[in-house]
């Protein structure tokens, strides 16, 4: 993703250990990039924890400085919500049963994360995991805050995300896929671990129509700060998957209002 530089008025600038500005001070919608809230300081790990701990991201393109995001609204997938297509659910059916297929979590997150920086979106030029975004969030993987749901086949990765999670508050990152619904099926897998975690939601930072198809809808700004606070303080849970979770997808419980 690509963005313009911000010009139409003066924006925080950032030194390294400063404070982020409150979110109730991002842009606007009658600004050129809604929800913009700074620029500059740094990529290192406290820092990352930091902003997303606050519900705000770096997203920025080659040539410009760091920039700090906290939009509103904001995308979420509530996790109970996730919209299974019956197409998508044919597809887990075979993959879940299917000895050369499986979701593995963390064993290729470099590899991972390097191929949604490289892979091609319709409509995008150029990409915003820029390298020293992949550098900084390889750092978070190492410090045990960022991680990668793999899907593979015969012992190839053809497709996957990686995500970030501080406490239960999940942020939702990036995807590739190299065959059919190899992303979806690596969405569907963190859908079922949140599930099984008691997560409720997971913040897709962005408005797409792919993730509008999967069951995300925008959320107040101020609902999902009050979740991420609630969830940063809760225990980290252990990022594994079991084949077993995919019955939290084909027969998931019913919910009980």
């Amino acid at each position: 993703m690509t963005r313009e530089q911000p010009t139409a008025r003066d924006l925080p600038w950032l030194l390294p250990g400063d404070p982020f500005p409150p979110v109730s001070t991002a842009w606007g919608s009658a600004d050129p990039a809604p929800g913009l809230l700074a620029a500059g300081g740094t990529l290192d790990v406290q820092t990352l924890v930091r902003a997303y701990s606050a519900a705000i991201f770096p997203w920025f393109s080659l040539g410009q400085p760091i920039l700090w995001w906290s939009p509103d609204p904001r995308m979420v997938l509530q996790t109970r919500d996730f919209r299974l297509h019956r197409s998508l659910r044919k597809r887990i059916s075979r993959f879940a049963s299917d000895p050369d297929c499986e979701i593995r979590m963390d064993t290729a997150f470099s590899r991972t994360i390097h191929a949604c920086a490289t892979a091609h979106r319709p409509g995008q030029s150029g990409t915003w995991i820029v390298p020293a975004m992949e550098s900084a969030y390889q750092h978070l993987h190492r410090a045990g805050y960022a991680h990668s749901v793999e899907t593979w086949v015969q012992d190839e990765l053809v497709g996957g995300l990686y995500f970030v999670a501080v406490g239960k508050a999940v942020f939702g990152e990036s995807m590739f896929s190299l065959a059919p619904d190899a992303s979806k099926l690596a969405l569907a897998a963190l859908v079922a671990i949140c599930r099984d975690q008691d997560i409720s939601m997971v913040d897709c930072q962005q408005n797409t129509r792919h993730l509008a198809s999967l069951g995300a809808r925008e959320m107040d700004r101020s609902h999902l700060l009050a979740h991420v606070r609630s969830a940063t303080g809760d225990p980290s849970p252990q990022w594994r998957f079991e084949r077993t979770l995919w019955r939290l997808i084909l027969n998931p419980e019913p919910v009980i209002a």
